[in-house]
């Protein structure tokens, strides 16, 4: 076991699990073949002929698609960023009731799909739903010409909810900077008469910032991703454009081409934004590394602000929606309630179970190695095996359809 355990720094030499250095360096780089297979493949069906798709896509709705993606990429992005470094600020850095159950609270949204809660709020919100049928209640109004409600199932409602969905990407992360802050610079800032607000924006966002990035382009991965939302919503984005041109005109390679374009542009974000922090450095103090942070304690209308701020995201993002949908489940219990409905979530239980778990692992394989070998190659690796997690679930069914050879055909396949 001490043999086991011993670290050394010659190269072939065992440290670390009885493994040698050299075989930490080639678990990342098999792990990052794995990640890269799928990128590879649809850069390579791109790479195929798809005809005039494009010429006709370029003269008729493309132009639409990028656009109307472009605007729910901002939108949402700038909701997660607002909702998650507030959330995470206010939880790590200020005392208030109830800053504790918030810590958790705030990741409940991240557990509903948001093509779910596009369902739910459009059950809710819809002329028949129960928020409009009171108001005609209310005020007497009997038909839509009588008054006007904003119609959820658009551009700005699929921003709102997956902004309400996502934000914990970036609160999880810029919670976890924040915890990393080193106490005497925070310190230090209080001596030189800096209030919150100058702390907040002078020395705790500057150092979060790469870890609010990454949970962004998390984010906006899973916007860009997303095709159960936009489809439901009528949003006409480029992944919907994905599935019209495999589904409705029978082209994979134009699919794959539309797939590797929206790759390309995830990935020029993520050097975006990597070039303009490469002069960054921090610094931390490992002395004061376990103190705890100095805090901020709010009384009256500032606590409200925040109390307010934390439990609006819950509200939206969970509360509301769970509400809706046992409504919903206890008046279609018996409709619902089948074998096929006990099979579909055993599957769902045992597939998500089973993806966790290789996650983890290949996670801590990964992370386990980078610590302890480390040096260029296994960091490339490492940024290689992440970037599998930009490649759309759309463009994966293609791809298994292509190299199984059991495509249904167009038209016949609707992801949800």
């Amino acid at each position: 076991m001490a043999n086991a355990l011993t670290f050394t720094g010659m190269r072939g030499h065992r440290f670390g699990l009885g493994l040698p250095q050299n075989s930490w360096t080639l678990v990342s780089l098999s792990v990052a073949v794995l990640a890269a297979l799928p990128v590879v493949a649809v850069i390579w069906m791109a790479l195929k002929p798809s005809g005039d798709i494009w010429a006709h896509l370029i003269s008729t709705s493309l132009p639409g698609y990028i656009g109307t993606t472009l605007w729910l990429m901002l939108g949402v992005g700038a909701s997660v960023l607002l909702t998650g470094v507030v959330t995470a600020w206010l939880v790590t850095m200020c005392r208030f009731p109830g800053r504790r159950i918030f810590d958790w609270l705030l990741l409940l949204p991240l557990a509903f799909p948001a093509y779910v809660i596009a369902y739910a709020y459009t059950d809710l919100l819809e002329y028949s739903g129960a928020v409009q049928a009171f108001f005609r209640m209310v005020f007497e109004w009997k038909t839509p010409q009588d008054y006007w409600f904003p119609e959820v199932r658009s551009l700005g409602g699929a921003i709102i909810l997956m902004g309400v969905v996502l934000y914990p990407y970036v609160y999880l992360l810029a919670r976890a900077a924040f915890l990393e802050q080193s106490v005497n610079v925070l310190e230090v800032t209080r001596v030189l008469g800096h209030g919150p607000w100058r702390t907040f924006f002078r020395v705790s966002l500057p150092a979060a910032r790469p870890a609010i990035a990454i949970g962004v382009a998390l984010a906006l991965m899973e916007t860009l991703n997303d095709f159960g939302t936009v489809d439901f919503f009528a949003v006409q984005t480029m992944t919907a454009a994905l599935f019209d041109v495999w589904q409705g005109m029978g082209s994979l390679a134009g699919g794959a081409q539309i797939a590797t374009t929206m790759l390309a542009f995830v990935v020029l974000l993520i050097t975006i934004e990597r070039f303009s922090r490469r002069q960054q450095k921090v610094y931390q103090n490992v002395s004061s590394r376990f103190r705890e942070l100095p805090s901020y304690h709010l009384k009256g209308l500032p606590c409200l602000l925040a109390l307010t701020a934390c439990l609006l995201p819950i509200l939206i993002g969970f509360v509301v929606p769970l509400i809706v949908l046992l409504r919903l489940a206890v008046i279609y219990f018996h409709e619902s309630w089948t074998a096929d409905f006990r099979s579909y979530a055993l599957n769902s239980l045992m597939l998500s179970a089973a993806a966790a778990v290789i996650a983890l692992l290949i996670a801590l394989l990964v992370a386990y190695s980078q610590r302890l070998a480390g040096g260029r190659v296994i960091g490339i690796a490492t940024r290689i095996a992440s970037l599998g997690y930009a490649v759309p679930g759309a463009v994966l069914i293609c791809l298994c359809c292509s190299l199984s050879r059991c495509c249904p055909g167009p038209g016949r396949i609707q992801p949800g």
